[in-house]
């Protein structure tokens, strides 16, 4: 049974930096795509970032290109998303996600079939 297990949320403020973990087990397969999705309160749940992990490709959304980075670490079967100069509008829960589908940049916020509990980020002005 696929587990992922979010860590390191939490509150900072504006221009501040954190570090998103999450931890899977059970998912083991060959063709793997992970991601980050967040969601504010009143407002739907959107992609943030995703990565390819055979090819290493990887997705951002518009809003936090250039400041979010998603990475694997294979060895500990863990993903992470570094977050720098956040915003307020950046405050949400955050949900990791996985899937043995392969992903693509126009359809990997939608084939994510495994999701964590989310952790909460919330940025002060």
């Amino acid at each position: 049974q696929v587990q992922l297990v979010e860590s390191g949320g939490g509150s900072v403020q504006a221009g501040g930096s954190l570090r998103l973990s999450c931890a899977a087990s059970g998912y083991t397969y060959s063709s793997r795509c992970m991601g980050w999705f967040r969601q504010a309160p009143g407002k739907e749940r959107e992609g943030v970032a995703a990565i390819n992990i055979d090819s290493g490709s990887t997705w951002y959304a518009d809003s936090v290109k250039g400041r979010f980075v998603i990475s694997p670490d294979n060895t500990k079967n863990a993903l992470y998303l570094q977050m720098n100069s956040l915003k307020p509008e950046d405050t949400a829960m955050y949900y990791c996600a996985a899937t043995t589908r392969s992903c693509h940049r126009n359809y990997w916020q939608y084939v994510m079939d495994y999701w964590g509990k989310g952790i909460l980020v919330t940025i002060s002005s």
